[in-house]
């Protein structure tokens, strides 16, 4: 059984996580309205992983015999100045999130808890992807400033990524 202290850090988990997918899906919507269609898909990646993020934590708790509480999802920005801007509030976005998984981990070796620490280190090296990908994209686009065709192709690289369901849930959706 979890503490409850970790039980509720879990919860409010799920919910920033449920929060971030709808971040990304606007700045999905916004890249999409812009034209940007691989930036575009880049965030619908990323919308499709941070659902799945809040679905293993949600499976987590269960298999611990705890209960989910689902919260109602708070308001996201609806538009960016320009897809450096997206990125770097996705960076800062990603910064935040990986100073929650850390706040759950600290939790759990509180709490002598092995299998939960076993469960957050997945979300840790998870989040050094996240940052990492996050400034590779800023590094491209601040390479390419202005020009127009160098924006075509980072959109254009961005085109081809692709959802891989997480090894967590491999099997389990």
């Amino acid at each position: 059984m979890l503490s409850k202290k970790l039980h509720e850090a879990i919860n409010a988990q799920i919910n920033a996580e449920m929060w971030s997918a709808y971040l990304y899906l606007s700045m999905s919507v916004d890249a999409a309205n812009k034209g940007h269609k691989g930036i575009s898909n880049w965030f619908a990646v990323q919308f499709k992983e941070e659902q799945a993020h809040a679905q293993i934590f949600i499976n987590y708790l269960i298999s611990r015999g705890c209960r989910v509480e689902l919260k109602a999802i708070d308001s996201v920005e609806t538009s960016w100045d320009s897809p450096l801007a997206v990125f770097k509030a996705t960076l800062e976005h990603e910064k935040k999130v990986t100073s929650l998984i850390h706040n759950l981990y600290e939790i759990a070796v509180e709490d002598k808890d092995y299998a939960s620490q076993s469960m957050l280190k997945w979300f840790i090296d998870e989040q050094v992807e996240e940052e990492e990908s996050a400034q590779d994209i800023i590094d491209e686009l601040e390479r390419v400033g202005d020009n127009s065709l160098g924006l075509y192709m980072v959109d254009k690289d961005l085109s081809t990524r692709t959802y891989t369901t997480p090894a967590p849930l491999a099997g389990k959706e």
